[in-house]
């Protein structure tokens, strides 16, 4: 992943008390920066879940690959995009950064289903989600797209 690729960013101070005893931040602190940047990126695009909806879009799965260490102080900048949408979930991949670097110290993929939340069932991605969605697809360029 690089940084070109991500459509919607947040950056994140590091806390002292992300940091677990052996002086690095705690890997599940990782998937804590991922979520930040999901809630932010729903809400941005006017997705509130549970918030007085009947449906929305429910966490099924996340995952982390975990390349580099980081440590208080800092900052990071979580950038993700909509790298695949079914018919009714879409996958999001992030990429974590240390705040001016271009290498990822991770990447994470998360799946979410869009649910009725009173039958707790996945239900199809209304038509206007899929639009608004769509626009934060991979930024891919023609260059790009003509390789083998």
């Amino acid at each position: 992943m690089r940084r070109e690729d991500c459509t919607f960013w947040i950056e994140i101070d590091i806390r002292w008390g992300d940091m677990d005893s052996q002086s690095h931040v705690n890997n599940a602190v990782y998937f804590t920066y991922c979520e930040q940047a999901r809630v932010d990126f729903l809400h941005s695009v006017g997705i509130r879940g549970k918030f007085g909806a009947e449906q929305g879009p429910m966490l099924v799965s996340a995952s982390c690959d975990f390349k580099r260490q980081l440590t208080y102080p800092g900052k990071v900048d979580v950038g993700l995009y909509v790298e695949e949408m079914g018919r009714s979930s879409c996958r999001l991949r992030y990429g974590i950064f240390r705040k001016g670097a271009d290498e990822p110290v991770a990447l994470g993929t998360s799946v979410n289903a869009w649910v009725d939340y009173r039958e707790s069932r996945a239900i199809p991605l209304p038509d206007d989600v899929r639009a608004t969605l769509t626009k934060y697809r991979i930024k891919v360029t023609a260059a790009e797209l003509r390789q083998p």
